[in-house]
């Protein structure tokens, strides 16, 4: 804790009019240069503590060196007839107001604040030291920045002291210029300082050491962006905070007003420190009017922009580059209505220094062995003592807290760990955890206000739907999701379609874009040069039409960015991998996953095998042990250059989600027109060799490029358990109430109510391992791990089993429809009808059973859906047979 200053009680910053020993004039306006207006008759030294007294404007004139503190209660303006500098411990505006520049003046000077810290310890009203402490105060800071960042016009190669943009209009010799990466690698940004401009054309001295790619590339815009650092106004910290990190901080508290405009914030935030960012608007209320806009922020230790407690902000064309921390921050999840803009972000990292410890789902084969302790990782990862919350360790350009905003047209181009995170709490926490308002407020129930044109580039994750903290700021690898409903205070009222339109997404190192939830369509999302292009988690247990709906988009497996190959695998293939420690990773474009998704009218691109790696545009989360739907589908698909599917064998170091099970191998998804398979109305299921599905038959045409059977007819799941799935039969699904309190006692921070418990404890009583079960079916044995299946209507199985007891069940057929079975030793089913004859049992209309000589003989006949939808945790037909 740094030592509350007692500067505010010394006579040092006595009111200039009162040491004067006259009465202070309303608006009296005095130049800082002019010695009558300062008590002593000088003007300020350095190491003075000087106080502009309320009712009184002083326009600084001259540069002011060295104060030990300046307090604004009446106002302090910059003279816009020459260069100025400022240089303070801090600056504390109660009640006054700062000015350089309006936004009808621009200041066209250049305007320099520095923050020092030669005097450490000190805290100003509770907001610390080395700050611009507004407290009802005004700063108006308005440069002459417009135009703050462009794209390439062409690709830039390596060793070039050129670059050609798209628009340099208004940039000149000296601004320092920062190129984003364009490979998977963030930290291939580079900075230059412009020795020349001529037109679009930006000349520097120090050939840069990457290619940066800046073409659209099959339909793609990959164009890199190009940051302007440079601003006539600049609010800095001295440059000791280069070692100490503990930089400078603006901050507006309560009936403060912050209008900022093209202004240059470096060496800014305080690390490791709560309420210390480079500008953060500080439980303002609302914030209608104000803005930040056209800033470039960079080389800062805490965050870019802060939003706490403040709504209807606008932050627009914004650049930050070399930022620590979240950086476009949504602090409690109470915030609404503010609008991020344009706004582009340039490499962030989670620690000035340090490595992240990221809690994520990267693959097997690149996680740091020497964290082989789950247990120990996580407690590293969000305990560790590196980063400000748990989640920075985790970090995103930009955090999002409450759907209740807006982000159009945005960037994150190379966070080291995520591009665009929504990570929403249950509740607003924080300030306004225990408070009635956040107990009325859900943002996880809240509809999405917008969400568009936003670009997601060289990150590890693109844009992340998931991983919801919790009031501890920690969070789980899977959680309650966010599923906006038309009231959010009622739990089981409807789900509203959840839109995302026109995002980009490519060269991130591991998915372009992971959401969780249900009814969420995605629009005109483009995806390329991804490890994975997208998958979608559901939110609500299959218990609505879809989870996800990607329309219109278009997905590309590699295009003409080869980006910097470094790795003696990526020379030899001749392009950088989005996995360089597992070079073999089977790229692929779409992963179904997790009950019912959808593909429209989509374009695939590029999806070709090669000696470096497999690869197919429609895949499946590898090896997933949750749900899987036979509802799956797609529609309208093109593939240009571009195996359709693949399904890659068990690999370990591919895999980051097998917990053990095996619903994956009950893969599929239907094929509605034919557009992938030639065949209409067919099924595309999972054919490796080890993995394939009893309803695969001489009528199936094997593709063993993909690790796929295509096979017509109704194909549904097969339950061999008394499970529904991966699910035991003992877990409540018949309320969303319910549901949401299963996936509530997975966390580790799950509320101790006795729903959650015996969620909890039906989840994990599991049952001992069972003898293995084989299918036979025309003389081909089919081995079956974990007790489920797929299965086609209107066949004939034989089941072999030690077990002395098997539960029979179907889900996700169509009413009427049958699979009969014989059970070789055993005798008795405890329901269903029986039959006198094997031949009444093929005629049944009903789930029956016969008893054979040798074997129980058992026909399930699926009824209707217990919902409209059929969720593959509802049985249609059940039986459970004995010896």
């Amino acid at each position: 804790m740094r030592l509350r200053s007692r500067l505010l009680k010394s006579g040092l910053l006595l009111p200039i009019a009162a040491l004067l020993g006259v009465a202070s004039g309303a608006n009296a306006q005095s130049l800082w240069s002019d010695p009558a207006t300062w008590p002593s008759g000088q003007v300020p030294a350095a190491g003075d503590a000087v106080e502009i007294p309320r009712d009184m404007d002083v326009v600084l004139d001259v540069d002011a060196p060295g104060l030990r503190s300046l307090t604004i209660r009446g106002s302090l303006t910059f003279s816009d007839g020459r260069d100025i500098s400022l240089e303070s411990e801090w600056i504390y505006v109660p009640g006054g107001s700062l000015t350089i520049g309006t936004a009808d003046n621009p200041h066209t000077s250049n305007a320099t604040i520095t923050l020092t810290d030669n005097v450490s310890g000190e805290d100003i009203n509770t907001m610390g030291d080395r700050g611009i402490m507004l407290m009802g105060g005004t700063v108006n800071l308005h440069g002459t920045r417009d135009n703050t960042w462009s794209k390439l016009a062409a690709t830039a190669e390596r060793g070039a002291t050129s670059v050609q943009l798209l628009d340099a209009s208004g940039w000149a010799v000296g601004d320092e210029i920062v190129l984003a990466s364009t490979d998977f690698n963030p930290r291939q940004a580079e900075r230059c300082t412009i020795t020349a401009v001529s037109g679009n054309t930006v000349s520097f001295a120090e050939p840069l050491e990457y290619m940066h790619f800046g073409e659209i590339t099959f339909g793609v815009d990959e164009r890199g962006e190009v940051a302007n650092l440079s601003r006539n106004i600049v609010i800095q910290a001295s440059e000791d905070a280069e070692e100490s990190y503990f930089g400078g901080h603006l901050m507006a508290m309560a009936g403060s007003e912050m209008y900022i405009d093209s202004v240059e914030f470096s060496r800014m935030g305080q690390h490791l420190t709560l309420a210390r960012y480079p500008v953060h608007f500080h439980i303002l209320g609302e914030g209608a009017g104000q803005y930040v806009r056209n800033a470039s922020i960079h080389d800062t230790f805490n965050r870019c922009v802060t939003v706490h407690g403040t709504n209807n902000l606008r932050i627009e064309n914004n650049v930050t580059y070399n930022t620590v921390g979240h950086c476009f921050f949504m602090e409690d999840g109470i915030e609404t209505g503010n609008a991020f803009i344009g706004n582009l972000a340039i490499q962030t990292k989670c620690h000035p220094t340090l490595d992240c410890v990221p809690t994520n789902l990267a693959a097997n084969g690149e996680r740091d062995a020497a964290y082989a302790d789950p247990a120990a990782y996580r407690e590293m990862s969000f305990h560790g003592g590196d980063t400000l919350l748990p989640s920075d360790n985790t970090v995103a350009s930009f955090w999002i807290t409450n759907p209740d905003n807006s982000y159009i047209d945005n960037v994150a181009a190379g966070s080291d760990q995520v591009g665009f995170w929504l990570s929403i709490p249950q509740h607003p926490n924080g300030a306004f955890a225990g408070t009635e308002i956040s107990a009325n407020t859900w943002p996880r129930r809240t509809p999405l206000r917008a969400f568009r044109g936003n670009t997601a580039h060289s990150n590890f994750d693109g844009f992340l739907i998931d991983r919801h903290i919790d009031q501890d700021n920690t969070f789980g690898l899977a959680s309650i999701p966010l599923l906006p409903l038309t009231d959010p205070t009622d739990l089981e009222s409807d789900v509203m379609e959840t839109h995302f339109e026109n995002l980009t997404a490519y060269k991130n190192r591991n998915g372009g874009l992971w959401g969780r939830g249900d009814l969420y369509v995605y629009n005109n999302l483009t995806l390329a040069d991804n490890a994975i292009g997208m998958t979608q988690a559901a939110g609500d247990i299959g218990s609505l039409p879809f989870s996800s709906r990607l329309v219109n988009g278009l997905v590309v497996g590699e295009t003409d960015n080869i980006g910097n190959p470094t790795t003696p695998d990526e020379v030899a293939y001749g392009r950088s991998l989005p996995k360089p420690s597992i070079p073999d990773f089977p790229i692929r474009g779409y992963e179904y996953y997790d009950y019912r998704d959808d593909v429209v009218d989509t374009t695939f691109v590029n999806f070709v095998d090669n000696d470096q790696r497999r690869t197919g545009a429609l895949s499946f989360l590898l090896f997933t042990s949750a749900g899987l739907s036979t509802g799956s589908t797609i529609r309208g698909a093109e593939f240009v250059n571009a195996k359709p599917v693949y399904f890659p064998e068990y690999d370990t170091r591919f895999d980051n989600d097998n917990r053990g099970g095996n619903a994956y191998r009950t893969l599929s998804f239907r094929d509605l027109d034919g557009s992938v398979t030639g065949i209409p109305d067919s099924q595309v299921l999972l054919h490796d060799g080890e993995n394939d599905s009893v309803a695969t038959d001489d009528t199936c045409q094997i593709r063993p490029t993909w690790n796929a059977a295509v096979c017509t007819g109704d194909i549904g799941r097969l339950n061999l358990s008394d499970s529904r799935g991966e699910l035991p039969a003992a877990v409540d699904l018949e309320s969303r109430t319910a549901r949401f309190a299963l996936l509530a006692s997975l966390s580790p921070n799950a509320p101790d109510t006795p729903l959650v418990q015996a969620q909890r404890a039906a989840l994990f009583s599991r049952r001992p391992p069972q003898a293995p079960i084989t299918l036979v079916r025309n003389g081909r044995e089919f081995s079956v791990a974990g007790d489920q299946s797929t299965v086609r209507a209107g066949t004939e199985i034989e089941v072999r089993t030690e077990r002395p007891e098997v539960t029979l069940s179907l889900a996700e057929m169509d009413e009427g429809s049958w699979v009969m079975f014989a059970l070789p030793g055993f005798t008795s089913a405890a329901s269903g009808a029986e039959q006198g004859t094997i031949e009444a049992l093929r005629a049944a209309t009903e789930t029956s059973f016969f008893r054979g000589q040798d074997a129980l003989w058992v026909k399930l006949v699926a009824a209707a859906p217990i919902m409209p939808v059929i969720r593959p945790t509802d049985l249609q037909a059940s039986i459970t047979v004995s010896r």
